[in-house]
């Protein structure tokens, strides 16, 4: 099965040469979710948990326009300017799954673009029945 790219209105342009996500097989690579409003492409206002929560969401979206959602999720990255912020993260990003949870690895970064505070990345996969409550 050849490569398709996953695009919505829903989550922010690519800021650089990637799509928002491409499915490959049954398997979902979502890029990199930064804090940013999908109709104006600016950073939006507020601390790291308005940051995560809108990267949270664009995520959904881009998820959505694939046919999936959040239960389908078996992988993520966290990217954080700061670790300090870890457990304001955690909250904020622990209310969009179900358990079982996907795996993950969280990571502190010097910098991240548009000097915002979090980012977000995902692997689904799309040929799986979704965790509960996805």
């Amino acid at each position: 099965m050849p490569r398709q790219v996953i695009e919505t209105d829903g989550a922010p342009a690519a800021i650089g040469p990637y799509s928002q996500a491409v499915r490959a097989g049954s398997l979902l690579f979502v890029s990199g979710q930064i804090p940013l409003d999908p109709a104006t492409g600016e950073v939006i206002e507020g601390d790291v948990a308005a940051q995560t929560h809108r990267v949270m969401q664009s995520l959904g979206a881009i998820l959505e326009a694939a046919g999936a959602g959040f239960g389908h999720v078996v992988r993520t990255t966290i990217y954080l300017t700061d670790l300090g912020a870890f457990a304001r993260v955690n909250e904020v990003y622990g209310g969009y799954f179900d358990d079982p949870a996907p795996a993950r690895a969280t990571v502190q970064v010097a910098a991240l673009p548009k000097g915002v505070e979090v980012e977000v990345d995902a692997v689904a996969d799309l040929g799986a029945r979704p965790a509960r409550g996805a």
